[in-house]
Order: C-alpha cells, then sequence, then structure tokens
C-alpha cells in the first residue's frame, strides 16, 4: 500500500511531497485508524535509559516535524520516541526553494533546509496541547542571524523556554546547512556552550523539581582524534546522551548519480556505515553513555546493526522516508527478537 504511495508522492516535488504526507497523516489520524493499526504492528518493548521510560527502542530523528505541527499522528505510528525541531528562538524561512533532493539509487536524500521553522513559541503550544503520551525529545539550534560567537545565548533561551515541555533535549551542532554551525563541535567553543548548557539545566532541573537529559548530536564528518575530543566534552560537562549521527557532506557513496552535486547534507543508506563507525569509537570510550543511532536504518536489520556497533536506541528519518510506516515495527520487532535470542546486547545499558 504504501510502495503505491511512494510512487505518486516521488513524482512530486521532495519538500511539497513532504508536507502533503504530513497533513494525509493528520486526516488519517482524526479517525483513530493509526492507533489500532501501530498497536498491532509494533506491540510492547520498554526500557529504561536516562531515566525515562521508552515503550520501545525505536524513535523517530528531528527534522521530519520541526515544528511539532504533527506530533500526534507521527506518534501514533509506533515510535517509542518522538524528536521535534530543529527549533530556533524567533521563526526563520531557511534557505530558498529547492532544498530538498532525492537520489533514490542510494536511499537517500539531501537537504539544505537551514533550520526552516516557525519558532520556539510556537512549537512549544504545539506540544502543549499534544495528547501524544510518549517521550518527546526537543532538539534546538540557533538562528541564521545569530553569530556563532553568540551561539550559545540562542542555545540557552531555547533550553529554558522548552525545559519544561520536553522529556530531553538536543542540541544541534552538526547541521551542515547554517554557516559555522560545525565549528561549535571542537575545542573552546564546544566546552563553553555545553558548559553553559549544562548549567542552565541543572538550575532548572533543581528549581522545577524535574530532571531533563540533556543530548548532543554530532556529525559522521570526523576523524578518530576529532570523536576523541568530542568524546572528552561530552564526559566532561556530564552530558547525558549522544546522538550520533547527522547527516553527512560527503558525496563519495552518491558520485555521478543525479543531484549528487547540491549542496547540503546527504542522508540515507550512504551514512549507514560512517554513522556506525562513529557510534563504535564512541562505545569504546565512553562505555557508559547512552548512545542513540542514526543514519541509514531501512530495514530491521540494519536497526540491530546499529544496536551492535554499540546504540542503545536507534532513530528512523530518511528510511521511513522510502519504506514508510511499516519500517517501524519491522525495527522493533527485530530488536525484541535479538534481545529475547540474546540478551543485553552490551553490559553499559538495559
Amino acid at each position: 500500500m504504501y510502495s503505491l504511495a511512494r510512487a505518486l508522492l516521488f513524482r512530486l516535488d521532495p519538500e511539497t511531497a513532504h508536507e502533503l504526507s504530513l497533513r494525509s497523516l493528520d486526516v488519517v489520524h482524526r479517525t483513530g485508524a493509526l492507533g489500532v493499526w501501530h498497536k498491532r504492528d509494533t506491540g510492547n518493548d520498554p526500557v529504561e535509559l536516562m531515566g525515562l521510560r521508552f515503550a520501545n527502542r525505536v524513535g523517530l530523528a528531528a527534522g521530519l516535524d520541526k515544528n511539532a505541527d504533527h506530533l500526534d499522528a507521527l506518534g501514533a505510528l509506533g515510535f517509542g520516541f518522538v524528536e521535534v525541531g530543529t527549533v530556533t528562538p524567533k521563526p526563520q524561512p531557511g534557505n530558498p526553494r529547492p532544498r530538498m533532493f532525492r537520489v533514490p539509487q542510494r536511499h537517500a536524500i539531501i537537504n539544505r533546509m537551514g533550520f526552516n521553522n516557525a519558532g520556539v513559541d510556537h512549537l512549544i503550544a504545539n506540544v502543549r496541547k499534544s495528547r501524544y503520551d510518549g517521550v518527546i525529545g526537543i532538539n534546538i539550534g540557533k538562528n541564521l542571524t545569530t553569530p556563532v560567537e553568540s551561539a550559545v545565548d540562542d542555545y540557552v533561551t531555547c533550553l529554558t523556554r522548552i525545559h519544561a515541555h520536553a522529556h530531553y533535549i538536543t542540541v544541534n551542532i552538526s547541521s551542515p546547512n547554517t554557516p559555522g554551525l560545525r565549528n561549535l563541535q571542537f575545542g573552546e567553543q564546544l566546552d563553553a556552550l555545553l558548559g553553559a548548557l549544562r548549567e542552565e539545566c541543572t538550575r532548572l532541573d533543581r528549581q522545577k523539581g524535574k530532571p531533563v537529559p540533556l543530548a548532543v548530536k554530532i556529525a559522521p564528518d570526523m576523524e578518530h582524534d576529532e570523536i576523541m575530543l568530542v568524546a572528552r566534552a561530552l564526559e566532561g560537562n556530564a552530558i547525558d546522551a549522544v546522538i550520533a549521527t547527522n547527516t553527512t557532506v560527503s558525496r563519495e557513496a552518491v558520485s555521478g548519480l543525479p543531484h549528487a552535486d547540491e549542496q547540503g547534507g546527504l542522508s540515507g543508506g550512504p551514512v549507514f556505515e560512517v554513522s556506525n563507525r562513529v557510534i563504535q569509537e564512541l562505545r569504546r570510550c565512553l562505555p557508559s553513555l547512552p548512545i542513540i543511532g542514526v543514519g541509514g536504518i531501512d530495514s530491521g536489520e540494519r536497526a540491530v546493526a546499529k544496536r551492535e556497533a554499540g546504540a542503545d536506541l536507534v532513530q528512523l528519518y530518511t528510511g521511513f522516508i522510502y519504506q514508510g510506516p511499516g519500517l517501524v515495527g519491522e525495527c522493533v520487532r527485530a530488536l525484541q527478537s535479538v534481545e529475547k535470542q540474546e540478551g543485553p546486547r552490551h553490559r553499559h545499558g538495559p
């Protein structure tokens, strides 16, 4: 059924198809059909991590629902958690269209959206009225017009505003589509940013009596030494989890294909192995840190491989677009089957 819908949607501009799909999902959700379907398809496979209880290990990555406009409908598909955003303090339109391109030969997407979103107040209003009862992550970033040197102000503003509405907060410092953003991943800039956010989050935790885990989303385009520097900064600033990884700027895996030369971040199949490498290196040096693995998961088998690389939880994005909602249940069942057969995959986690 989804293969037919995809054939029709893929005749449209990718961003138009994306918007149409989400609006259609909202319509179906209002009939109540999605809830019945996902309970039958995904079942229940709870896990506790970061002090939170996830219904299962499969989540939706940030970027698909930037404003939490479709949170209820997406949550009804059986995800164990949904991450919304990236959100910035002020609304911004993002980069000019066209800014999203399919590379179907590799089950990949190139995007240069540029943190297009309606602003933090709009997202908060949507989260507050949502009836989704699963774990909600909120992914935060900086506005395009904010200098990198002042980025910490935007991140702290977002964190302060969303703290009471998020189960966990993700700091996005790895999108390639905001100039200078990836410079925040290293050295003194990273320590200063994480230190300020850790201090503010701890203050709000104490004030509101609600501990909210702080995660950081990193890029796959790092050498071993750079990964080690990031790992030390995560540990030194008591970050609660890491999401590995965001999109890649490499075009090696899609060289010569249509749209391969478009600027932006490449997601989907080509990111699978590189994200696994980053996860493996992080796991070796940070044996107890929760890792959320994302990148190239388009089957239950690949979800299991991500878990074997060292991830505690996984997230879907591009694979979900290519394979459809059935991928959620497939991944949940595959991970559940492995856990039952072999027990916990890693000593560090549940």
